[in-house]
């Protein structure tokens, strides 16, 4: 246990940020005025209620993201490391990374959402040591018992034998080839990712049988791979987008920690698009009054560097991200934080976050429209196609495997 000096209290009924229930104390700090108050949980509820800062110490957490570690949502109770008077909380450690083996049966997920592209994706490994403060797979960390806070960006799983499952799979009998996309939950690219090299495993078994794929990340450690990809590109069996939040250095890195820097970025785009991959960039998330002005910039920029394609995405704050970013926000842009809310609410529906189908990734109402058709009109203008694919995967080139999970023709 990270923190030993700790109070319980029961778990928010809030998790959506709905105006039903109990808000969170620092939400409703802000609300009246106080911008500057720290992240608080209450340890009872009626008047004599104990408040207690929820923040871990800015030293702990040094180089992430959030700035608290909550207990996810599926916990029985909440703990909130707290001063006790024997300076218990200066004998803590800091949040180090720790990787922690995962074997599943299985690599491919499938889904069957009708606002994504694709219906099957993989996930090599679990968390994200990027660290980014809105990063809707958060709370998938609770799955695992942990927070999807601090926990999320620090205590990763790693799946080794993810190219041997992927093979078997591929090589099961009956198996419809459609592109695989990878990078949609936790980034592929990141720094873990330099020690275990799990993603050219899996790009060379996909290159063998022909198997499409796309790449979306945040990492400049994807043109280690730029040969694999520059076949595949060649052949029409890949394509990467980068995503780019922001071209502001300072906002770039406290909102993603441990994400290559803009111009990094913009590199990859650069160095992708040189080895023949065609690349895209994605401008997500679209964070309003904070980096939606430099929508057009991001996409000015990553056209000269030689992106085909574009896309956004507008913020999203499913259960515990809501209060992980409002956290973030309050720290670090005191300032803005109504304006920030105001706003997504107004395209949410009053709501922190709308899960609705075709609704989550672009929201409702005025502000909205006005950053879909800035965004068509940018597009336009440098020629980036928006919302379909420049070079249609092929499917037609796939061979399955031989070896485990198929059976061998006798003729």
């Amino acid at each position: 246990m990270r923190d030993r000096a700790f109070a319980r209290a029961r778990p928010s009924s809030t998790e959506n940020g709905d105006d039903g229930g109990e808000r969170p104390a620092r939400d409703i700090a802000a609300e009246r005025g106080g911008d500057t108050a720290p992240a608080t949980t209450p340890t009872g509820r009626g008047e004599g209620a104990v408040v207690l800062d929820a923040r871990i110490d800015a030293k702990r957490r040094r180089g992430r993201g959030a700035v608290a570690n909550p207990s996810g949502r599926y916990e029985s109770e909440s703990r909130v490391g707290f001063d006790d008077g024997w300076g218990s909380l200066d004998e803590l450690p800091s949040f180090a990374t720790e990787v922690t083996i995962e074997k599943p049966k299985t690599i491919l997920t499938r889904n069957s959402s009708p606002d994504v592209p694709f219906d099957r994706s993989i996930n090599p490994y679990r968390g994200c040591e990027h660290g980014c403060s809105y990063c809707f797979a958060r709370p998938t960390h609770a799955y695992m018992g942990l927070s999807p806070g601090l926990d999320f960006e620090s205590r990763l799983f790693v799946k080794p034998d993810a190219a041997r499952l992927l093979e078997r799979e591929l090589g099961v009998a009956g198996y419809a080839c459609r592109p695989v996309a990878i990078g949609t939950n936790t980034d592929p690219y990141q720094p873990i990712e330099r020690r275990f090299r799990l993603m050219r495993e899996i790009l060379e078994v996909l290159e063998r049988c022909g198997h499409p794929v796309t790449i979306v990340t945040k990492s400049v450690l994807v043109l280690r791979d730029a040969d694999i990809l520059g076949r595949m590109g060649a052949r029409g069996l890949a394509k990467v987008a980068l995503s780019v939040t922001s071209l502001d250095r300072r906002l770039s890195r406290s909102m993603e920690p441990r994400a290559s820097a803009p111009e990094k970025r913009l590199a990859a785009i650069r160095g992708l698009t040189e080895a023949g991959v065609p690349v895209g960039v994605m401008v997500a998330p679209v964070v309003p009054a904070l980096n939606d002005a430099e929508l057009e910039r991001i996409l000015e920029a990553a056209a000269a560097a030689g992106a085909r394609e574009a896309g956004y995405i507008l913020l999203r704050l499913p259960l515990e991200v809501s209060e992980i970013f409002k956290q973030w926000l309050l720290e670090h842009h005191p300032d803005r934080y109504r304006h920030v809310l105001s706003l997504l609410r107004s395209m949410r529906e009053g709501k922190d976050y709308d899960a609705v189908w075709g609704r989550r990734m672009r929201g409702l109402g005025p502000y909205a429209t006005t950053l879909r058709r800035r965004f068509e009109a940018a597009t336009r203008r440098l020629g980036l196609e928006a919302g379909r694919s420049v070079a249609a995967l092929r499917t037609d080139l796939f061979v399955p495997p031989l070896g485990d999970g198929r059976q061998l023709s006798l003729f």
